[in-house]
């Protein structure tokens, strides 16, 4: 055979063999087995105050818009959504209503991924905190830090002696119920700014010197989830900068945080629709999925 008839022979042949190549991998990733998904964790897992409302379990106050259903919607994951607002620790290997079973129970063996936030809940950090700051800061008409003096280390002392020996217990609980899982723990992004703002008293009523208080307690609430993420082989999503300047204090649109007052969701202080979505994106990006 002629050496150029050759060539014409051999290039056809790998420009088919590459088709052949090029059309398996397509038919394989066709069809693949979707992600078997289950999430878990607290209201900010569950988008509580975020409409429309799941209505399998009124209790939990669930979204079908929160950040695991825009994570399987983009993913095409199978998803079992059992996060709950008000959930604690407790209640990954505890009921937290009756009916309503542990949260790890969702969790088995052919479990392919996990996400979670949960921790604000544990000795009612959150709420406990938020109050006692907007009730100082309304007495003192926002002037000074009546709640940091008033409560010093006290929220710090309980999330390092309770919340973090949980946090670990919690996502040793996933671990062992999925070990071959990827298990994604995501920190809460911010709440408050760095600094005071002063057009934010309205809808925030914590005094300037508070609001730094604050937001240090909700850095060592993150830190702890983030420990514990690392000591049992969990990933961590950080929030910390990709969050910043879409705090409660925001303008609607800009934030992903509701204020306490004049807020658009139902629930205050906790992420409005646009912050579940960036939630999600943020953790599909950290794990390298969608």
């Amino acid at each position: 055979m002629p050496k150029r008839a050759l060539r014409h022979v051999m290039t056809a042949t790998v420009a088919a063999a590459g088709a052949l190549a090029l059309g398996v991998s397509q038919a394989a990733a066709q069809t693949a087995a979707p992600l078997d998904y289950v999430a878990l964790g607290d209201s900010y897992s569950a988008g509580s105050g975020v409409l429309p409302v799941d209505p399998t379990n009124l209790l939990c106050l669930r979204s079908t818009a929160n950040y695991p259903h825009v994570i399987a919607s983009r993913t095409g994951a199978h998803l079992k959504d059992v996060s709950c607002g008000a959930a604690e620790t407790k209640h990954f290997t505890q009921s937290q209503y009756p009916g309503t079973a542990p949260q790890v129970d969702a969790v088995n063996a052919d479990t392919d991924l996990v996400t979670l936030t949960i921790g604000g809940n544990d000795n009612g950090t959150f709420i406990n905190a938020l109050t006692a700051c907007a009730s100082a800061g309304l007495l003192s008409g926002g002037k000074g830090s009546p709640c940091k003096d008033k409560n010093g280390t006290h929220f710090d002392d309980q999330i390092e002696a309770n919340t973090y020996p949980a946090l670990v217990a919690a996502l040793r609980s996933v671990r062992a119920k999925a070990p071959s899982a990827r298990v994604a723990a995501l920190g809460y992004p911010w709440i408050t700014p760095a600094t005071a703002d002063p057009s934010c008293f309205l809808k925030l009523p914590v005094a300037s010197g508070d609001v730094p208080y604050l937001r240090g307690i909700q850095t060592h609430l993150n830190a702890a989830v983030a420990r514990a993420a690392a000591e049992t082989g969990v990933t961590y999503v950080d929030f910390s900068q990709v969050s910043e300047g879409h705090d409660a204090c925001k303008a609607s649109g800009t934030r992903w945080i509701e204020p306490l007052v004049f807020g658009t969701n139902i629930v205050p202080v906790h992420p409005n629709a646009l912050g579940e979505r960036r939630m999600a994106e943020h953790t599909m990006s950290v794990l390298g999925i969608g």
